[in-house]
């Protein structure tokens, strides 16, 4: 699988979230179509409208394209842009988790509830209360040692994501959306901290927070300092993703503008997370998302590229490749060609 084909071709697809379910693969991908949108910073050539849920038994088999799982008519507070999605499954149902504009054009975070891990999906009628940005992942952590089992949500994206337009008001000390950060800014200067991404615990009912979202600190491992703004090729972008091995926390994400794909380790799903180093290198096409999982004990990567569109940024293909964790936890793709 050194340069792996991609899941499927009839449509084009992009920012996979994969999971096992029933002892199936199950992949949330977000679904690019054409567009005469011009390639812009704030990313409206992602102009995605629906969800598919594509299946496969075994990699490298035959994948099910399911159809239109969620479209983005059926949900009232929606006005664009239905980017990268994640789902998880907890108390018998099956939700996914999707990043929208709303009327005003601001990217807050919806889910959708299914019996099915297929769907169809059924949205909630208002976004998830105090979310916001781009790129929810879900973790649905093991059981403690009191038998209790929580969940958390990993988001956040700077740029056309707005994680940068989120600040605090210093009299009320809550956030507000500031329009005025819009487009490709970020912190930046010396000794000026990366924006972290956001996690927050999600109530049982999966459908609300049960905290505020806080901030990730990724520390560099020399130092355990957290990691500057500027140091681009290791600082947090979008496209979070956190997964357990071996008892420790594994958050990986996108350095967006340097297009690598970088991971931390934690002990905690709150952070911090110690910076580990790089999964994938850049691929063909602007962006860069992916996810991790494992499957009959063997450990995919996901992610997508635009080779098959012949480069085009807005027209992605999903594809897996295997990784493997060396005797320090230190991942590495089992073919390191391409």
């Amino acid at each position: 699988m050194s340069n792996p084909k991609p899941l499927v071709t009839h449509i084009y697809t992009a920012d996979p979230s994969a999971h096992v379910f029933n002892g199936r693969i199950y992949v949330y991908p977000s679904h690019d179509r054409e567009t005469d949108i011009q390639f812009n910073d704030n990313g409206d050539q992602y102009d995605m409208v629906d969800y598919h849920v594509l299946s496969l038994d075994e990699p490298g088999g035959p994948v099910t394209d399911h159809g239109i799982a969620l479209h983005m008519d059926d949900i009232p507070w929606v006005s664009k842009q239905l980017w990268a999605p994640d789902a998880a499954y907890r108390n018998g149902k099956y939700y996914l988790y999707f990043p929208a504009r709303d009327k005003e054009g601001i990217f807050r975070i919806g889910v959708a509830v299914s019996d099915e891990p297929h769907g169809p999906f059924k949205p909630e009628p208002a976004p998830i209360p105090g979310s916001y940005s781009i790129d929810p992942a879900v973790l649905v952590d093991e059981p403690d040692a009191s038998g209790k089992q929580k969940a958390y949500m990993y988001f956040g994206g700077i740029w056309g994501g707005q994680l940068q337009c989120w600040v605090e008001d210093p009299k009320t000390k809550q956030l507000v959306f500031d329009a005025t950060k819009s487009g490709p800014q970020e912190p930046s200067g010396p000794g000026v901290l990366a924006l972290g991404p956001r996690v927050a615990e999600l109530n049982d009912d999966m459908l609300t927070f049960a905290s505020p979202p806080r901030e990730i600190q990724i520390l560099d491992p020399e130092t355990l300092q957290p990691l500057a703004a500027d140091d681009h090729d290791r600082r947090f972008f979008e496209a979070s993703w956190c997964h357990k091995y071996n008892g420790k926390y594994y958050f990986s994400y996108s350095t967006g503008d340097t297009h690598y794909i970088a991971y931390a380790v934690g002990d905690s799903p709150f952070g911090p997370f110690v910076y580990q180093g790089r999964i994938l290198e850049p691929v063909v096409g602007w962006t860069t998302h992916h996810s991790i999982a494992e499957y009959k004990g063997r450990w995919w990567l996901f992610y997508h590229d635009s080779e098959l569109s012949g480069g085009a940024s807005h027209l992605r293909s999903v594809k897996m490749r295997e990784l493997i964790y060396d005797e320090n936890g230190k991942i590495h793709l089992k073919d390191p060609q391409n």
